[in-house]
């Protein structure tokens, strides 16, 4: 009997809501048109540039050159990953295990000293927390430069080495904030509870904090990870050993080739078009693992976004 009270009445347009009748009114309905109407406009712009990306990346380079290419591709082929995937002996394979290295590296010690400096900061009884916080703050507004960096990167000697590429973007501030507003909504009790225990501070925050806190990790690795695997320009600054490029930077360089034999002054339409498919072909290349990643952390994302940002 419930399941059949829930069931949608086709005769009379009625729901029946944990046993309560509920008609919907014909405002009701117009609103949920339009809304579904709008939300799929928005899906079709969001997800039509990628496509076309996509698409022109598998096509031939006659479709590209005639303009055939939408968001099917036309003439489908591998030739253009072939080129940038199997170009000079694998190398991109080794750019790629370099960003996989650094992103999880760079990722993994973000997350841990972003939380370990946001724990204590969401403590009102920390001493000079007034003065901590705004002066964390600051640097959300105010920086050094990229020359003081590159001098205090060449006078510590981390110059070409993967340190280089990590430690500048270490610390984000915004995300600290973020996990500073997670860490103060979580309840006092269970931190007095492992004291009682005889736990220490450490212990409370490695063994109960940190656990329960999946959420706001979750979203933090998220962030971390997309903002050190398309990280180009700590490379451009600090890598000069080819070996221990990222593939975004490599990529970049791909890019920046292609552009430059492209120039519409010196070369025809159809260079330009190819150059344009090996530009497509890049962009897949470095949005498909991100994309590969978000839909196993997704609910974390949209839970620890919303509960990191309640309070303040």
């Amino acid at each position: 009997m419930a399941e059949e009270k829930l069931e949608l009445d086709k005769k009379t347009k009625k729901k029946y809501i944990k046993g309560i009748k509920v008609k919907e009114s014909w405002q009701y309905k117009v609103f949920r048109v339009i809304n579904t109407i709008i939300m799929l406009f928005i899906c079709a712009t969001t997800l039509y540039p990628f496509l076309y990306l996509v698409a022109q990346s598998f096509s031939s380079e006659a479709a590209i050159i005639k303009g055939q290419v939408s968001i099917i591709p036309v003439g489908f082929n591998f030739t253009t990953y072939k080129s940038v995937l199997l170009k000079n002996d694998f190398e991109f394979l080794m750019y790629y295990k370099n960003t996989i290295l650094y992103a999880v590296i760079g990722t993994f010690f973000s997350v841990l000293f972003s939380a370990m400096l946001a724990y204590p900061l969401s403590k009102p009884r920390l001493i000079l927390n007034k003065f901590f916080v705004p002066f964390i703050i600051f640097t959300m507004y105010f920086g050094g430069g990229m020359i003081p960096n590159y001098i205090l990167m060449t006078a510590l000697g981390l110059r070409n080495t993967v340190f280089s590429f990590i430690l500048p973007g270490l610390i984000g501030t915004y995300y600290v904030l973020l996990m500073k507003s997670f860490f103060a909504s979580l309840p006092h009790e269970l931190e007095e509870a492992g004291e009682i225990d005889g736990l220490s501070k450490y212990g409370v925050f490695f063994r109960i904090v940190f656990p329960i806190s999946k959420p706001i990790v979750a979203t933090m690795v998220l962030f971390y990870m997309a903002g050190y695997w398309s990280n180009w320009f700590n490379a451009f600054l600090y890598l000069e050993d080819r070996s221990k490029w990222p593939v975004a930077y490599h990529l970049r360089q791909i890019i920046i080739g292609a552009s430059t034999s492209a120039d519409p002054g010196s070369v025809s339409q159809e260079n330009m078009q190819i150059a344009a498919n090996i530009k497509s072909c890049s962009m897949v290349l470095m949005a498909v693992p991100i994309i590969c990643v978000y839909p196993f952390i997704q609910k974390y994302f949209v839970q620890g976004m919303m509960l990191g940002g309640v309070k303040g």
